[in-house]
């Protein structure tokens, strides 16, 4: 189905483009009925209006309302959610952000408009923050061979104390494993068959981030083959107090399909 997007001006400030991001439904997520449990679902929804007011306030953010929830539809565990945020209105201190989750069978392609929301978020009034400055070695978009698909999947976290190490620099296993996300979504959704990862380039670490960053994963397929798929993967952080944004580490990963 279509799905319409309700995108008002923005009366006060420079406009702010919506923002596009996908996750997956696991079993873990799950109730009893084999779809995404609402608390769940609120939760990815309260991440993007955190990570919009964020990016509009460039301060420390708090949910302060939620209205306006309309659960339209279930998800199934194994589809694909993409969660979009859209600013419908800013203030001095607050913005409000119109959120909508929407479900894909990866196979199928088939979507519905499952829970949509308005979120206002705060900044606060002292951040009490300190913005780190990282000497970056990559200051451009890195060099990748051209692109056969021009449909780049994004995935966006926000890097909490549980996914950081004893320096308070982001795990290598929370950050491999959304790279592997969003390598899986864009080479099932190019192929629209079952895929599963076969191997990877030499993956380095080239920039940290840290606790209160926001986490960007692109996942763009480079190349196919009979049966594979290959996809570039970079992760990129920011620094929501200032902007800062700096490539973490970059990779190719490949995919092969599985299905008869």
């Amino acid at each position: 189905m279509t799905i319409a997007i309700f995108q008002p001006s923005v009366s006060e400030g420079p406009p702010y483009p919506p923002m596009v991001v996908v996750d997956m439904v696991w079993p873990d997520q799950s109730n009893h009925h084999g779809t995404l449990f609402g608390g769940a679902a609120l939760s990815m929804l309260d991440r993007m209006a955190f990570i919009m007011g964020s990016k509009v306030l460039r301060g420390s953010v708090v949910t302060a309302a939620v209205s306006r929830l309309d659960f339209a539809a279930p998800a199934p565990a194994g589809h694909l959610v993409e969660c979009r945020a859209q600013v419908l209105k800013r203030g001095r201190r607050s913005v409000t952000v119109d959120t909508q989750l929407v479900a894909e069978d990866l196979l199928s392609g088939e979507r519905s408009l499952c829970l949509s929301g308005e979120f206002v978020m705060v900044r606060q009034a002292d951040d009490g923050l300190e913005i780190h400055k990282t000497a970056l070695n990559v200051t451009s978009d890195p060099q990748t061979k051209p692109a056969i698909s021009q449909a780049i999947t994004r995935i966006a976290e926000i890097i909490f104390p549980g996914h950081v190490n004893h320096r308070g620099v982001l795990h290598g296993g929370p950050a491999m494993s959304w790279m592997a996300k969003a390598g899986f979504v864009a080479a099932t959704r190019h192929v629209r068959r079952t895929v599963v990862m076969a191997g990877s380039e030499k993956l380095s670490f080239t920039a940290p981030a840290r606790v209160g960053d926001i986490v960007t994963v692109e996942g763009l397929v480079i190349e196919t083959g009979r049966r594979s798929i290959r996809v570039q993967v970079d992760m990129w952080a920011e620094s929501p107090l200032n902007g800062e944004r700096w490539l973490c580490t970059s990779t190719e990963l490949i995919y092969v399909s599985i299905d008869a």
